[in-house]
């Protein structure tokens, strides 16, 4: 049995992908020790991790807080959680150290750790990983890094790297992982011919046993599934235009309107939509015909999943870019936020769910999200590294060291 260290931060598109591959990995014997704050602890005792309870700073969209969409006040965000955890982190662990550290994009105070202890280490990606050519390709979004602010900003980060002992700068420590496990369906890849395979291992999507979350009845007509995820839901006006939109055309409507918006401000609710604060997802996707989604990486891959034509409506960050993926696949459409009424609502959802060739290419699509490997597969690598040929079982990786 190997001791597994999950580190990412507190947000659902950061705790949940990975999920899966935890139960998987506790499922084979090991142990694994997951950090998190009280907001996210029943969803990973779930899977037979340790829950290692820690303080977090992060928003929690739940009670209204809002996340940066980007630029240096969001990287100082993560950079100042990752300071906070690893504290945490490595007080908890000084006497229990991990045989091997897992830790998706955000998780750097595992990444850290591993670092400072010389610890076998695998990156859990729940989203785009790097091409070659990722950093020409993609300067422009990442030139923020290179203005006066974002250079003191590496100056601290790389003041924290050296305080902790990691051996590396900022543009090691944030550049390529050794070893990556991609969560992500290898079709929102973008540029996939041009990823590094021996660098990245795609088993995605991840999905794994949501029962517990609750079931959803099989409706007797046709069902859409409207969700913004649960960041940027506060959008009365678009849920009042998705109720106009499929109010009597013989669909049902549910609308996963989450804690932000009072039902009060959407109206009469007629009797062909359901508005509720959260749905099981998965359950609602594999009775739908259609679904209206953010397209956050999450949602997109349980999409592609159940095999769901999709009208992609981007909120903000990689979501733009996911939306077009969607387009391009053929499994659906991108209707930018701003294009939203009722009617180019109506007409994107209906002529997607009609459409023989979407129908086509989304179950060529589902087919090949399910044949992946998923959680099992990513629990493969993760295990390679901690029990390679020749090393007798120990846990650095490597081999000879003697450590059983």
């Amino acid at each position: 049995m190997s001791h597994v260290l999950m580190s990412t931060v507190a947000a659902h598109g950061h705790v949940h992908p990975n999920l899966p591959v935890m139960a998987e990995l506790v499922a084979r014997g090991h142990r694994v020790t997951y950090p998190v704050p009280e907001r996210f602890a029943d969803a990973v005792a779930a899977t037979g991790a340790t829950v290692l309870p820690i303080r977090t700073g992060l928003p929690d969209p739940a009670r209204g807080e809002q996340w940066p969409d980007g630029g240096v006040a969001a990287m100082r965000l993560f950079s100042d959680e990752a300071r906070s955890a690893y504290a945490q982190i490595a007080e908890a662990l000084a006497a229990d150290l991990p045989d091997v550290v897992c830790y998706d994009g955000s998780g750097w105070a595992g990444h850290a750790l591993s670092r400072v202890h010389g610890l076998p280490r695998v990156e859990l990606a729940p989203h785009m990983v790097a091409w070659d050519g990722f950093e020409q390709d993609m300067a422009d979004a990442f030139a923020f890094l290179e203005t006066p602010e974002g250079l003191a900003w590496r100056a601290e980060l790389d003041a924290w790297l050296d305080e902790v002992g990691a051996g590396v700068g900022n543009r090691v420590f944030l550049g390529p992982p050794d070893r990556s496990v991609v969560l992500i369906p290898e079709a929102m890849q973008p540029h996939r011919e041009r990823v590094d395979r021996a660098r990245y291992t795609f088993v995605g999507p991840v999905i794994g046993d949501c029962s517990h979350q609750g079931l959803w009845p099989k409706p007797a007509r046709p069902l859409l599934l409207v969700s913004l995820g649960s960041a940027y839901t506060d959008r009365p006006r678009f849920w009042r235009d998705c109720i106009a939109a499929m109010h009597g055309t013989g669909w049902q409507t549910v609308l996963a309107t989450g804690p932000h918006v009072d039902p009060s401000v959407l109206g009469e609710i007629p009797d062909d939509v359901v508005v509720r604060e959260w749905v099981p997802q998965l359950a609602v996707l594999a009775h739908a015909s259609a679904f209206v989604t953010h397209a956050g990486m999450g949602g997109c891959a349980e999409g592609l999943w159940h095999g769901v034509p999709m009208v992609a409506v981007p909120q903000a960050v990689d979501q733009f870019g996911n939306a077009d993926m969607i387009a391009s696949l053929g499994v659906g459409e991108h209707l930018p936020a701003d294009e939203v009424t009722p009617e180019s609502l109506r007409s994107a959802v209906l002529r997607v769910a009609s459409s023989e060739a979407v129908a086509q290419r989304c179950a060529e699509q589902q087919a090949v999200a399910r044949a992946a490997g998923g959680a099992p597969a990513a629990a493969d690598v993760v295990e390679s590294l901690v029990r390679r040929p020749g090393c007798g079982g120990c846990a650095c990786g490597q081999g000879g060291c003697g450590r059983a």
